[in-house]
């Protein structure tokens, strides 16, 4: 069902009060525009600053003296005969005082009994639990591919019609432009497709590059972040069983693996020490698997308005399905959950927003990989280990003799020096304990201390580098050696 659908399925269902917390408040009235014409209702709107006026005719005169919340509410309540949809924008913020909440209560039952509603559309969601009880709340989704379309062709008539714009696009270029807007919302995608055409106002296969990284930058905006994600698996000394298990899912996102009867992997969690891979392995999936990848930052999930939070969790979840065949990385997930598991001093917040992160992992069906990424696994929620939730939990340590010595050549290689010219087994022996973060810092380390002497990059200077700066492995021995014993069992290694 499109978002008219359902939200006309409300009204003819006589829900007395429909919540609709969005950016898209046009959208939304035109929606509400054309179900008040088919149902032959009166459509009346609401807004602080010019007060209720009629919804169907624009530039209509408002109502006198119904600019304040409460004095709208008593007139829209008291004099409306005929049903109609009575449309409250931005009404939240003035429901702190008693007396307009009061008159709303008293509203959503007196015009529910005439046969019409209210319907409050607001950009916030704090709404009072008292009246969200009685409302019915109504979530706009995403654009889907037909309605992008129409979105594109419809802002492009708009460009032609100020002044001539050249198009020049095949269907599989349109149906290009199309995927890169996935994602956005209608306001956004419109925003991009102005934004690309307004300067030489044209549009063709030349500007689908700069439609995918306008949209990056729009993307950028909210809570999820675009990354840019070159790494290879070949680039990660060690991590033999991740690289292995990965690569045997390699198409797992795809239509053929549906076809075959495969379930899409649901994701995997790595634990484990500070600087060891876990965020290099997330960049690698992404490559390795040819999907974008999106970042969410847990840590700024937290809003200072009460029920933002868990608005912005519930739409970048929303975001990342309508982006799929996607990869979406939880960075350090403890610090936006780790309250979740013991008492918290933020009225259980944390532990909303985790049950909704737990419901999404269980009942999401869009191929989204989820990839999440934790040090502290004391303050991890026990919930999120049991077996289920993820495919598969990873224990990344530190690296071994093997991986050590893949992981100097990698670093050399990448700073334009040949590894054959450096004792790697003597470095590899001595970089015992220290993480691939630690492994690569020496490096710089030394390759500063060369430059200050003016003398080429020596075995010598690494050795020194890593004599000099005592891995956490040696500072954090217990929490480490800790972290080991707690693995045991319970993880499969990595490596």
């Amino acid at each position: 069902m499109t978002d008219r659908d359902r939200l006309e399925e409300l009204i003819v269902a006589r829900h007395p009060c429909v919540w609709i917390q969005t950016n898209e408040e046009e959208y939304v009235l035109g929606m509400l525009r054309e179900i008040a014409i088919e149902l032959q209702r009166d459509l009346w709107l609401w807004t602080v600053s010019l007060g209720v006026r009629d919804g169907m005719l624009s530039g209509s005169p408002a109502v006198a003296d119904t600019e304040h919340p409460a004095a709208a509410l008593y007139y829209l309540s008291r004099t409306r005969q005929k049903p109609g949809l009575c449309v409250m924008i931005d009404l939240i913020g003035h429901l702190k005082d008693e007396r307009t909440l009061r008159l709303l209560r008293e509203a959503v039952q007196r015009l529910g009994e005439s046969g019409s509603q209210i319907i409050l559309l607001d950009h916030r969601e704090d709404l009072p639990p008292v009246i969200s009880a009685v409302a019915t709340r109504f979530e706009v989704s995403f654009p889907d591919e037909k309605e992008l379309e129409g979105v594109i062709k419809e802002t492009l008539r708009k460009l032609n019609d100020e002044s001539r714009i050249e198009v020049k696009l095949t269907r599989h270029d349109l149906q290009t432009i199309i995927r890169n807007l996935r994602g956005l919302s209608r306001r956004q995608a419109r925003q991009v497709v102005f934004d690309t055409v307004c300067l030489d106002r044209k549009l063709d296969a030349s500007d689908i590059n700069s439609i995918l990284a306008r949209k990056r930058r729009a993307i950028g905006e909210g809570l999820l972040e675009y990354v840019e994600a070159p790494v290879d698996l070949e680039q990660i000394g060690g991590l033999q069983n991740l690289k292995k298990w990965l690569k045997q899912r390699n198409n797992c996102l795809s239509d053929d693996a549906a076809a075959f009867g495969l379930p899409a992997p649901r994701g995997v969690l790595m634990l484990g020490v500070q600087g060891a891979g876990k965020s290099l392995s997330a960049k690698a999936v992404a490559t390795a698997w040819q999907r974008p990848l999106l970042r969410m930052d847990a840590g700024a999930l937290y809003d200072r308005y009460i029920g933002e939070s868990e608005s912005r969790l519930r739409g970048a979840l929303r975001q990342a399905e309508m982006m799929s065949p996607v990869i979406l990385w939880i960075d350090e997930i403890e610090k936006g959950f780790a309250s979740a598991a013991s008492q918290s001093s933020d009225g259980g917040l944390s532990k909303r927003m985790f049950g909704s992160l737990l419901t999404w992992m269980q009942e999401h069906t869009a191929p989204v990989f989820l990839i999440a990424t934790a040090n502290d696994i004391e303050a991890l929620p026990p919930e999120l280990l049991r077996k289920g939730r993820f495919d598969e939990i990873f224990f990344v340590d530190l690296p071994g003799l093997e991986a050590r010595y893949a992981i100097l050549a990698i670093h050399l290689k990448k700073r334009n020096r040949n590894p054959a010219r450096f004792d790697l087994d003597v470095l590899a022996g001595a970089a015992a304990g220290y993480s691939g973060a630690e492994i690569e810092q020496a490096i710089i380390s030394a390759l500063h201390e060369a430059f200050s002497a003016e003398t080429e990059l020596t075995t010598q200077h690494v050795l020194t580098a890593l004599k000099n700066s005592p891995p956490l492995s040696v500072t954090m021995a217990e929490k480490i050696e800790a972290l080991r014993e707690w693995s045991q069992g319970r993880c499969v290694p990595a490596d």
